[in-house]
């Protein structure tokens, strides 16, 4: 990862236009190929970015001022950054993440998803839990009943974080020629609204799950038959 703290500005040739003005900003280039732009008063979201695969080239302009652009690989969009002064600029190798610990219920979830894989569907047959990417494991690598491999997120809650872990995944996974074309489901005991959404819009399926179900735990409600 290359951090870099500059004053500078940013303007973004796509779909839409946008203009950052010059200020003083972080800049962060991950090591999957993506970029980003920082400010100080967001939190975590930042002002601007662009999902990898993207290219990088420095250059000037007639003036000697440095301009750095960065290229989506795909769409050709850009973003276009001016810069005044670099007053930090340093990389750093930190590694494949081992990813989130998953709390007791979920890690829990996840074996019992993967012991009886066909909840998700008829036919369905595991490949692997906890499948290794560059940027962490899949909870679940499986196949569909027409032979289709399907990358699981497992949340016992399942918000939009959620939902953008697994866009990530499926991202790097559909790269692989092995695997692809790769589709994602995201499962929960509870799935909120605007991850459903948010899952439709990006083409993920969502399964709720019932814990006590899968293991076999019978309700305590009484039933007719």
């Amino acid at each position: 990862m290359r951090l870099v703290i500059a004053r500078c500005s940013v303007d973004y040739v796509g779909r839409l236009t946008a203009h950052l003005p010059m200020a003083p900003r972080l800049l962060l280039f991950k090591a999957d190929g993506s970029v980003s732009v920082h400010a100080d008063d967001r939190a975590f979201k930042p002002l601007n970015w662009m999902n990898p695969p993207c290219t990088v080239r420095e250059s000037a302009d007639e003036d000697g001022t440095e301009i750095w652009t960065v290229t989506h690989g795909k769409s050709g969009e850009k973003l276009v950054l001016r810069i005044e002064e670099v007053t930090h600029d340093s990389s750093h190798e930190l590694g494949v993440d081992p990813g989130l610990q998953k709390d007791g219920v979920e890690a829990h979830l996840q074996e019992l998803l993967a012991e009886h894989i066909t909840t998700l569907g008829e036919g369905y047959t595991l490949i692997r839990r906890e499948y290794p990417t560059a940027i962490g494991p899949v909870d679940i690598l499986c196949r569909d009943g027409g032979g289709g491999t399907v990358a699981v997120e497992l949340k016992r809650r399942g918000d939009i974080d959620g939902v953008e872990q697994l866009t990530r995944y499926l991202e790097l996974l559909n790269r692989d020629p092995a695997l692809k074309p790769v589709r994602g489901v995201f499962a929960a005991q509870e799935i909120k609204p605007q991850a459903r959404v948010l899952a439709a819009d990006r083409g993920i399926g969502c399964v709720t799950l019932d814990y006590d179900a899968l293991r076999g735990i019978e309700p305590d409600t009484p039933r007719l038959f």
